[in-house]
């Protein structure tokens, strides 16, 4: 299953469940508070009573008189619901479960028919049906209980059970409480216009959840589709990533993780798309640079071997210059994939950075002199301390020097060591010539594998181009930074960042 209709699922389903559970909820409290409010009605309809049952006390003093006399009690009822909306539920009586009084008549068709007790003439009672008479009647458990209860809460009359609760008003005579009238809690609502609008409220309820139901369809797949659109997309491209179309990019006008998750793929794919290059240039340049001298090593071979050329020390002196190139472009090509695979080793210690330069710089003097170039070494500080290969350190100097010395056309070289302590107490060493310089589109490629500037490829001016990328390995070995930038003096200034110890 997709995740869009995984989505609009969840999301729907979640809201029915919800909506159900609200329904219900709503449901039980309208049906609860309606049997409240019916039960505080009843009892304000019976209040009179309690002022009733306060005079018969205070006529008699005691409830003697109202003892197990549930006729007068029920009568007392019948007669302060008469015309209320109570009466028809306290009238209400299975003839089954109750016994009838001398009051009481059967109905019309029931009165013709009516046998005469056993054993006795019509119009004669048995002697137990006259105890009887007085017995309160059992109510269907759907009616209303009422009682009256002394100060001790003792049963005197009516219909009192321990399995229903409830609501006892205290009848007081002269400030004192006497006893009490008890009115059973509904359970539940069997007629009136209260059953009758509970219903229509449950009928609207659920009409009113359909509705929403219906609003949350209409609103969770949209809702579902924002969503997963922008996920397709990603998905969509990252399957173009897998066949090698790097060259590809999402836009999404968007707010949220999403959107930098497309950005994220961006520059992935440009990554992707910039190593795939650089990738098929090194193979370029790699199969460029080894042609080259084996083709010359060759032609000059075979120039001999044909009689062409005289087999003379001088030419077997130019080829063995070829070999020697070919030598050295095997060894730093082997010493980049050392460094790439982490083969390099490093033996590092910790050395005073100023004193360095300055034990270096007679060398550095000679070499330069020899390419009338000047050098020029400025110390901005007494002591930088920083842990090091010294070895390695070396050679990333010599490095940059030869390729000033190389392809340059300098006439000047500047060497400045510059403690930076703002910046995670950092030493600054520029590089930097007044030569021909790099354009500005260079800059970034120049420490890459066999990048050189020169399309020609001429080696006496554009070199192998293996260098500086040696030097970007040594001083990434070391935790620090190099970048390439125009100098102030008009060429190239090579600047590296060291960390100090």
């Amino acid at each position: 299953m997709k995740i869009q209709n995984k989505l609009f699922l969840f999301l729907f389903g979640f809201s029915l469940i919800l909506v159900t559970v609200l329904v219900l909820l709503m449901q039980w409290s309208i049906g609860k508070g309606m049997i409240e409010y019916v039960v505080s009605k009843e009892i304000a309809t019976l209040k009179p009573i309690v002022s009733k049952l306060a005079q018969v006390y205070e006529v008699d003093g005691n409830w003697h008189s109202m003892t197990d006399n549930h006729r007068k009690f029920r009568q007392l009822i019948s007669q302060q619901l008469d015309g209320s909306e109570f009466e028809s539920v306290q009238r209400k009586r299975p003839p089954e479960n109750r016994l009838l009084s001398k009051t009481d008549k059967l109905p019309p068709h029931l009165q013709e028919n009516r046998p005469p007790p056993h054993g006795k003439e019509k119009g004669n009672r048995p002697p137990d049906l006259k105890r009887r008479e007085n017995r309160p009647p059992p109510p269907p458990k759907i009616e209303s209980h009422y009682a009256l209860l002394d100060i001790d809460r003792t049963l005197i009359v009516g219909n009192f059970m321990d399995t229903l609760e409830y609501v006892k008003t205290p009848v007081t005579v002269n400030n004192r409480v006497v006893g009490f009238f008890a009115i059973s809690k509904r359970n539940e609502l069997t007629q009136g216009y209260e059953v009758d609008f509970i219903e229509q409220q449950q009928h609207y309820l659920w009409l009113i959840s359909l509705w929403v139901m219906g609003l949350v369809a209409l609103v969770t797949f949209p809702l579902a589709r924002h969503v997963v659109e922008p996920i397709k997309l990603i998905t969509r491209g990252m399957h173009k990533l897998t066949q090698g179309d790097y060259k590809q990019s999402i836009h999404l006008k968007r707010k949220d993780e999403l959107s930098q998750l497309s950005l994220d793929y961006n520059d992935l794919a440009l990554t992707l798309a910039e190593n795939e290059s650089a990738r098929k240039r090194w193979l370029a340049n790699i199969s460029h640079e080894l042609r080259t001298p084996v083709a010359i090593l060759r032609g000059e071979l075979d120039a001999m071997l044909d009689k062409v050329r005289p087999l003379s020390l001088s030419n077997i002196e130019s080829a063995n210059d070829e070999v020697k190139h070919l030598q050295r472009l095997i060894d730093d090509l082997n010493l980049l994939t050392s460094a790439d695979i982490g083969g390099m080793h490093y033996r590092k210690q910790h050395q005073d950075l100023v004193l360095l330069m300055q034990s270096e710089a007679d060398k550095y003097h000679a070499y330069l002199a020899d390419a009338d170039i000047t050098l020029t070494l400025e110390l901005n500080a007494q002591e930088a301390n920083i842990y090091v290969d010294i070895n390695r350190l070396v050679q990333l100097f010599e490095n940059i020097i030869n390729n000033c010395i190389k392809y340059s056309a300098a006439t000047e070289l500047k060497i400045s060591v510059t403690l930076d302590k703002l910046k995670d107490q950092q030493v600054i060493i520029t590089f930097a010539d007044n030569g021909v310089g790099v354009a500005e589109e260079h800059l970034s490629h120049l420490f890459e594998h066999l990048y050189r500037v020169e399309d020609s490829r001429n080696r006496k001016t554009g070199g192998s181009g293996l260098g500086l990328s040696i030097c970007r390995h040594i001083v990434i070995a070391h935790q620090g930074k190099i970048t390439a930038e125009q100098s102030s003096q008009g060429g190239l200034a090579i600047i590296i960042k060291l960390p100090i110890a």
